[in-house]
């Protein structure tokens, strides 16, 4: 077999093996024999494997360009320096969560494991599309299939967050086909050709504004987050971990190839709402994270602060054209550490509840991961975090004189307070242990511990546009460690003042998520939204009635005259209305008559 060939056979694999896994799975699903319910359980207990050709293509697929006639009206995909890291991620963590479904709390697991294969085929093609068409295409998938892995359990809980879910989806995919309509009739249809397109196209403003209201909706960018804390706790732990872990970067894969970055003078007033937008949401998602009890939800509420640290970087593209390189590849180099190191921790919540492996383990496993995340040294988060600062150059905060890159390094601050959270409400949380599969068990450590290593070799990758840290260098040991010391510290006191007597049964040494429930300002919009249907419905019935009432004062109002009437009658018949006729014509001869002798 040639080496085209095989490229071939391995990009139909990645597209044509989860699909046939996640229709064998629909299939004997509905048989009711023995012999296909085992095949049925098999499937779902072994379809991790099925994320294993993704895997290969980020590490052995070339980066020409592979179209497919026979695929979506003929697709076409690419590797390329952003798409490939994020593949390699989708692979890891999609056949890592894919191996915790059998064992979550959940019913119909294998059909839990099919939604979650065909997420897949999505978000690898989100992220390998050339052409317009199949990014859409597969970005919708994602959008759509990730409501049933949000609602999979059946509860009220999920089909409220489902709906919400749902609602900002449709709206977000509206933004994006206009978008992309509008790209189209500038005449770019290749994903290569579109920011120069956005740039030139005088509806450019208007383009790049649905761009980002789009592809916020799936970033989890504020105001457009409220979805997140709502739908992790609803859906199963390893929906969960892929939902934060990959489907997130759908969004900034569809910034990072459809703005504007580094073309023309850029879009500075654009750039720095966006950039603004992801400093509320970097830094407000801390307080509101640490009022919640649910692990689930304060690791919501840091993938949101994280994602404002990410889409920080593509602000600042777009407002200076020159950083649009480095900030780029610094958001992808960051959104794989976080996609890791997140969906470890997600499936930690899962391995601590029910797994076999020691208490112990366990927590210094989700440990290593919490460091990572907080950007300790000689972790995934310390190469990732300076990375990203150094990647900003001399850019500022709008509206200020304030260095962004001395800015950024607070939400790290956050990001370890919330960590402190998340373990104590943790250690409040009771075990249920039952047997789990050893290698699957030691795979979910080994990504805890040694995330650092794929995201430090694909950082200096790059080493020629991004600046590296040394794992000794002091200046970068100190300028990333002195947020996680002091958040440890605040976090440390705060969690000391909460056990004190005087603080012990208060409402904020204990929150229960009513102080600030999850979703956040959600709760005001619900209740906005209630408070006008009710007024509507007030409205239409008021008119209603005053409609009634008419009709009553019509009924009973005085007759016409009996002159009128028999009037209306003679205008009823033939002769009568053919005289008026008569009379009409005349008077419109006459007037023209008199209209030509003037």
């Amino acid at each position: 077999m040639t080496a085209a060939a095989s490229q071939d056979v391995l990009w139909v694999a990645v597209v044509g093996v989860p699909l046939l896994v996640a229709a064998l799975i629909g299939v004997t699903g509905r048989a009711r024999t023995p012999r296909t319910a085992s095949v049925h359980a098999g499937l779902g207990r072994w379809a991790w494997l099925a994320a294993v050709p993704a895997g290969l293509l980020a590490l052995l697929g070339d980066d020409a360009v592979h179209r497919a006639d026979w695929f979506l009206l003929g697709s076409s995909a690419r590797l390329d320096d952003l798409g490939r890291p994020l593949v390699g991620l989708a692979a890891a963590l999609y056949a890592l969560a894919l191996a915790f479904v059998p064992r979550a709390k959940t019913r119909r697991p294998e059909v839990l494991s099919a939604f979650l294969l065909l997420c897949l085929v999505g978000n690898v093609g989100v992220f390998v599309a050339d052409d317009v068409v199949t990014f859409y295409l597969c970005f919708t998938l994602v959008s759509f299939v990730g409501y049933a892995a949000v609602i999979h359990t059946g509860t009220s809980l999920s089909r409220r967050a489902g709906s919400i879910y749902l609602v900002l989806t449709v709206l977000g995919e509206a933004a994006v086909l206009g978008a992309l309509l509008l790209v189209a009739a500038a005449g770019a249809t290749t994903v290569a050709d579109v920011p120069g397109a956005v740039a030139d196209s005088p509806s450019g403003g208007l383009i790049v504004g649905l761009l980002i209201a789009g592809f916020g909706v799936k970033a989890g960018t504020v105001p457009l987050h409220v979805w997140l804390p709502l739908a992790h706790p609803a859906a199963p732990t390893p929906a969960s971990a892929v939902l934060s872990g990959v489907m997130l970067k759908a969004g900034l894969i569809g910034w990072l190839r459809f703005l504007p970055l580094g073309e023309g003078d850029g879009e500075p007033g654009w750039g720095s709402l966006l950039l603004l937008l992801a400093l509320v949401g970097g830094f407000l998602a801390v307080p509101v994270g640490l009022l919640q009890d649910d692990p689930k939800v304060v690791l919501a509420y840091s993938s949101i602060s994280q994602m404002g640290f990410i889409t920080a970087l593509v602000g600042a593209a777009l407002i200076e054209p020159d950083l649009a390189a480095a900030c780029a590849l610094a958001a992808v180099v960051y959104a794989v550490h976080h996609g890791l190191v997140k969906g470890a921790l997600f499936l930690g919540v899962q391995a601590w509840d029910a797994e076999r492996l020691p208490r112990r383990v366990v927590a210094t496993a989700m440990a290593v991961a919490g460091a990572s995340l907080a950007g300790l040294p000689l972790t995934s988060g310390f190469v990732a975090k300076y990375v990203a600062k150094e990647a900003v150059g001399d850019a500022v905060v709008p509206f200020t004189a304030l260095p962004l890159a001395d800015v950024l390094p607070l939400i790290g601050l956050g990001s370890t307070l919330l960590l402190v959270r998340l373990a104590v409400v943790m250690r409040r949380r009771e075990r249920d242990v039952r047997p789990t599969p050893l290698t699957r068990d030691v795979a979910w450590v080994a990504l805890c511990v040694g995330a650092v290593v794929p995201v430090t070799v694909l950082a200096q990758r790059h080493a020629d546009v991004l600046s590296v840290p040394g794992l000794l260098d002091p200046a970068a040991l100190g300028a990333q460690t002195w947020p996680v010391v002091a958040g440890l510290a605040l976090g440390a006191a705060a969690v000391v003042l909460a056990a004190r007597p005087r603080f012990a049964d208060s409402r904020l040494a204990h929150p229960r998520g009513d102080l600030v429930p999850p979703g956040d300002v959600v709760a005001v919009e619900e209740r906005a939204v209630r408070a006008a249907v009710r007024a509507t419905e007030s409205a239409f019935r008021g008119l209603g009635r005053a409609r009634a009432r008419a009709g009553e004062r019509i009924a009973a109002g005085p007759r016409p005259s009996a002159l009128l009437e028999r009037a209306q009658g003679a205008v009823g018949t033939w002769i009568g209305s053919g005289l008026l006729l008569l009379v009409a014509a005349a008077v419109a001869l006459v007037w023209a008559v008199g209209r030509g002798a003037s």
